[in-house]
C-alpha cells in the first residue's frame, strides 16, 4: 500500500452518465434488492423449519442462499446511496474491503455450486448409501473448504491490485470496486499482473466449473442406463434446479471476468456487471422454489406460519402502544 502516494480516494462514477435514469434505477434496483433478500431469508427459513429438507442437498442450497445475500449485501446498497447522493467517493481501504468479501463470496459461490454438484452425483450413484457418505462432517468440510479457498484466491487478488501506483485518474467507470476498472487506473499494470488476477480468476470460475461439468459427465452416464423412464426423470429432476443455475452463474461470471481484454467498454461491462450483481442473485431463488416441489410446500408452510403470526404481533404492537 505503500505506493499509493498519489490518490486516496476512489470515485465511483457508476450511472452518473445516465443522470436522468438515476430516480429509476434507484427504484428498480432497491425493489430487486428486497425481493433478492426476502426470497433468500425465505428458502433459508423453509429449510430451517422443514424437517423432510434437513439434507445435504438443503443445506448447500441454503448455503448458498446465504452467501448470495451477502454477496448483495456487499454490492447492491452503497449502488442505491450512490444513485441518490452527490458525492461518490470511496477510500482506498473502503474500495480493497469491498471488493475482497466480493470476489470472496461470489468465489463461495461458485465452490458450493461445485459441492453441490457432487451431492447430486453422490445421491444417484449411490442412493442408499448416500447418508452415510455425505454426512455433517462432509458438508460442514465442503462448505469450509469453499469458504476458505474462495477468500484465500481473493486475498491473493486484492493483494496484487491495491498494491499498483494509482497515479492517473481515480475515476473508476463502475459502480463497484471491480477489478478491470481499478487496474485501468494503474500506472504500473503490467502484463504479469494481469497473467496472474486471470490466472486467479479462471481457477476460481473454469476449475468449479469444471468439477461441475465432471459430476454432471457422471451424472448422465448413470442416468443413461437406468432402466426406466420414470427413473431417468426423477434423477434429472433433482439436477436440473442446479444445471439452470448454474448456466445463468457461469454464463454471466465468464463473460465478465474471462473476456479477452478491450473487448467491451467499460459502459457495456457494467451493464454486464449489473445482470451478474443483481439479475443473478434474483433468478436463482425463483428458479429453486419453481422448480422444486418440496421447496414449494416448505416455503408455504413458512408463508402460512407468518400470516399466522401476523394478527398476534399487530395485536402485541397495539398493547405496546398502550
Amino acid at each position: 500500500m505503500d505506493n499509493q502516494t498519489a490518490v486516496t480516494t476512489f470515485l465511483l462514477w457508476g450511472f452518473s452518465s445516465f443522470p436522468d435514469l438515476q430516480h429509476l434505477l434507484f427504484g428498480v434496483i432497491f425493489i430487486s434488492h428486497v425481493i433478492i433478500v426476502a426470497s433468500n431469508m425465505s428458502i433459508m427459513m423453509a429449510i430451517k423449519f422443514s424437517h423432510t429438507l434437513h439434507t445435504p442437498m438443503y443445506f448447500f442450497l441454503c448455503g448458498l442462499s446465504f452467501s448470495e445475500t451477502c454477496t448483495t449485501m456487499v454490492i447492491i446498497p452503497r449502488m442505491l446511496v450512490d444513485l441518490l447522493s452527490h458525492s461518490k467517493t470511496i477510500s482506498i481501504s473502503e474500495c480493497a474491503t469491498q471488493m475482497f468479501f466480493f470476489f470472496g463470496l461470489s468465489s463461495n459461490n461458485c465452490f458450493i455450486m461445485a459441492a453441490m454438484s457432487y451431492d447430486r452425483y453422490t445421491a444417484i450413484h449411490n442412493p442408499l448409501n448416500y447418508h452415510m457418505l455425505i454426512t455433517c462432517s462432509v458438508y460442514c468440510q465442503l462448505m469450509m473448504a469453499s469458504f476458505v479457498v474462495g477468500f484465500l484466491v481473493s486475498l491473493c487478488v486484492v493483494i496484487i491490485v491495491f498494491n499498483l501506483s494509482f497515479c492517473d485518474s481515480n475515476t473508476i467507470e463502475h459502480f463497484f470496486c471491480d477489478i478491470s476498472p481499478i487496474v485501468s487506473l494503474a500506472c504500473d499494470y503490467s502484463s504479469i499482473h494481469e497473467t496472474v488476477i486471470f490466472v486467479l480468476s479462471a481457477f476460481v470460475l473454469v476449475g468449479s466449473f469444471i468439477l461441475i461439468m465432471i459430476s454432471y459427465v457422471f451424472i448422465l452416464s448413470i442416468i443413461v442406463k437406468m432402466p426406466s423412464a420414470k427413473g431417468r426423470h426423477k434423477a434429472f429432476s433433482t439436477c436440473s434446479s442446479h444445471l439452470s443455475v448454474v448456466s445463468i452463474h457461469y454464463g454471466f461470471a465468464c463473460f465478465v471476468y474471462l473476456k479477452p481484454k478491450n473487448s467491451v467498454s467499460f459502459c457495456e461491462n457494467m451493464l454486464i456487471s449489473v445482470t451478474y450483481t443483481v439479475l443473478t442473485p434474483l433468478l436463482n431463488p425463483i428458479v429453486y422454489s419453481l422448480r422444486n416441489k418440496e421447496m414449494q410446500i416448505a416455503l408455504r408452510k413458512v408463508m402460512g406460519n407468518v400470516n399466522r403470526l401476523m394478527p398476534c404481533l399487530k395485536l402485541a404492537g397495539r398493547f405496546g402502544k398502550q
